[in-house]
């Protein structure tokens, strides 16, 4: 059941961050990872599991608060393009530090208890209740956060409005919330945050955000639970990640609705 669960709120809180993102960039190419929120994720899950240090799912909260306070004190000195170049480069040296650490794995077992977090299997190996409780009150501060910025973030998609370096600043660490409740127990989940928001917008035709989470959330989640269920009971005898299978069967559909645009 809790499962069940953690499938309906990634597909809720990883199309609204990403929604989120387009708008405070006002680019379709804003995604939930670009500042290095996966990243940090990946990081940290991989040194708590590697080191014993703490659970996996701790390990990787803590890596993206670190991430998203760095970004979030950037977000007021630089300019959304800078900004964006510094993410990226945040996330290539993050990723590349993550790289060291796994390559590095002691054991076999810690090794693939890594992958299978971020393949993104919804197994919950290993998460608390503790963790459980932790990431659901993110995901409500994170969902709360995102309803009461709506209107500020749509004026400053429609250009009627700039939002200053400090709203920006809060508005990404609130997203940021929103991801890591999600993500540190699940894992990395790609596609859903970046493509689902382009199908919202193109089907919807409309620049209110409210429309465009709600459009969005249910889009999401939706993809994810057509996923989930193939992946647990139309396997073929095989392993299938959730991410790689999503996008296996969601691109057909994207295809179809940019043809008829």
């Amino acid at each position: 059941m809790l499962n069940f669960i953690y499938v309906i709120l990634c597909g809720i809180a990883l199309p609204i961050g990403g929604v989120q993102m387009q708008y405070l960039w006002r680019n379709q190419l804003g995604d939930i990872y670009s500042l290095g929120l996966g990243s940090a994720a990946c990081l940290g899950a991989a040194a708590a599991t590697m080191s014993g240090a703490c659970s996996l799912t701790a390990g990787a909260f803590i890596c993206q608060i670190i991430c998203s306070v760095i970004v979030a004190i950037m977000a007021v000195r630089l300019s959304s393009s800078r900004l964006i170049t510094f993410g990226i480069l945040l996330g290539t040296l993050i990723g590349a530090l993550g790289t060291i650490v796994v390559t590095n794995a002691p054991t076999g077992d810690l090794l693939k208890q890594y992958y299978l977090w971020g393949a993104a299997n919804f197994k919950l190996q290993g998460v608390s209740t503790l963790d459980i409780v932790i990431s659901l009150t993110l995901f409500a501060a994170g969902l709360a956060s995102a309803i009461l910025c709506a209107r500020p973030l749509t004026r400053h998609y429609r250009q009627e409005i700039e939002l200053p370096g400090k709203a920006r600043a809060g508005i990404l660490f609130m997203v940021s919330i929103l991801v890591m409740s999600v993500v540190s127990i699940c894992g990395t989940i790609g596609f859903i945050s970046l493509g689902i928001p382009n199908l919202a917008r193109i089907i919807s035709q409309d620049t209110d955000i409210r429309r465009q989470y709600l459009l969005s959330a249910g889009m999401g989640t939706a993809l994810l639970l057509v996923t989930y269920v193939v992946v647990e009971y139309c396997n073929f005898g095989i392993y299938l990640p959730v991410s790689a299978t999503m996008a296996i069967i969601a691109l057909p559909l994207m295809a179809i609705i940019f043809k008829k645009q």
